[in-house]
């Protein structure tokens, strides 16, 4: 959900999403701004400016400790805060009860996105995570933070340029929004405590309890979307969404982008020293993420495929599942395990992952969307008269 939050309205969606005859793969990148293309490379920066940082200012962590409340330092704290806002206060709330008149059956969208994304996807992560870093319980943790924490913004710009259903992905984003409040801590415990026991895995004192997830999530989800939706009502109220979207929201949404790089740099200038030690260990938390996202995004296309949805609801479907909340996941990590945890680190790695995949991904989609036969819009199902 990083890139999202930083269009500027509806009206800089409309450009992104190509005309029906475009879909040439070599204008996807084209289609991106600056900052959205390059978004690895910041990151990439803010981590190598950390770990500067860390060098010449060795007293930091001291500095931090002493503003730290609980887990989390305080300008940590504000980073994660800064982050998160921008993107919930650009999430349509107002969506969430719009019916589809499209033919393809909501019951059958909607609960296979869910399914996918909440019971498939963190069975996966948990899966891939204890393959790949069954010795490294630090960042196995982490990567499995990660995958509970669906995405609820950044699958809005890869529908866009994949020409996908783009009023069923934003049902889903506020849907997610919303029952991550609920469900994150619930899937956090079940993951990292109950499940590694019923299989008799060596967690290795990496158990976690149910409300140190609970309060993490209520403080940096719970505070942002009360915040985000608020912001969002008051606004479109006031002086209606036309200047919510174009004029307000680009103004506040590189905040986003602010928030999340003062935060990587806060996280490896405490954690310099581990990861100059071992740097071959950011690669194996990458192993898992890459595997996850390929093998998310096969499931939800080839299950549209299956189930016989025309293009657009099938792209929709794919990038839904696949996409994850990093701003959540990192947030997670810190206020549970704190800044210089490995868990922390795996999170940060996730953005950097992310964005060159989905970008792939985006490619492969629109060539599948050419070369395959697809349904015509409204022939796959009976229409479904429920709201979404």
């Amino acid at each position: 959900m990083l890139l999202s939050e930083k269009r500027v309205g509806a009206d800089r969606i409309e450009k992104l999403a190509v005309a029906p005859g475009d879909d040439r793969g070599d204008a996807v990148v084209a289609r991106l701004s600056t900052l959205d293309r390059l978004l690895p490379l910041w990151i990439a920066l803010a981590m190598t400016a950390g770990l500067l940082l860390g060098t010449l200012v060795p007293e930091l962590n001291g500095w931090l400790d002493e503003l730290q409340v609980g887990t989390v330092s305080l300008p940590i704290a504000i980073g994660l805060l800064v982050m998160m806002y921008p993107v919930l206060a650009k999430v349509r709330y107002e969506d969430l009860g719009r019916k589809s008149d499209d033919g393809v059956g909501n019951r059958r969208f909607f609960g296979t996105s869910l399914f996918l994304s909440w019971i498939v996807g963190p069975a996966l992560m948990f899966a891939l995570a204890w393959i790949f870093l069954a010795d490294e319980p630090a960042y196995r943790t982490g990567v499995i933070v990660v995958g509970l924490a669906r995405c609820i913004a950044m699958v809005l710009v890869w529908n866009d340029i994949a020409l996908g259903d783009r009023e069923r992905a934003a049902v889903l984003v506020v849907f997610n929004a919303l029952f991550q409040v609920a469900a994150y801590a619930l899937l956090g415990y079940f993951y990292l405590t109950t499940l590694p026991g019923w299989f008799g895995l060596d967690t290795q004192g990496f158990e976690v309890g149910i409300w140190e997830v609970a309060r993490t999530v209520l403080v940096f989800l719970g505070i942002p979307l009360a915040a985000g939706f608020l912001t969002r009502r008051i606004g479109i109220r006031r002086c209606g969404r036309e200047w919510y979207e174009q004029r307000f929201v680009p103004r506040i949404a590189p905040w986003t982008l602010y928030g999340l790089l003062f935060t990587i740099v806060l996280l490896f200038a405490i954690q310099g020293d581990e990861i100059t030690a071992a740097p071959l260990e950011v690669a194996r938390i990458a192993l898992p993420l890459l595997a996850y996202f390929a093998i998310m995004w096969l499931l939800g296309f080839g299950t549209g495929r299956a189930l016989g949805f025309p293009y657009p609801q099938t792209a929709a479907l794919s990038f839904t599942v696949a996409s994850n909340d990093f701003e959540l996941a990192i947030a997670v990590a810190v206020g549970v395990f704190g800044a210089a945890s490995g868990q922390a680190l795996a999170g940060v790695v996730g953005p950097l992952i992310e964005v060159p995949v989905l970008v792939g991904l985006v490619y492969v989609a629109l060539w599948l969307r050419r070369r395959l036969v697809w349904p015509p819009p409204g022939s796959s199902s009976p229409r479904d008269p429920e709201p979404a």
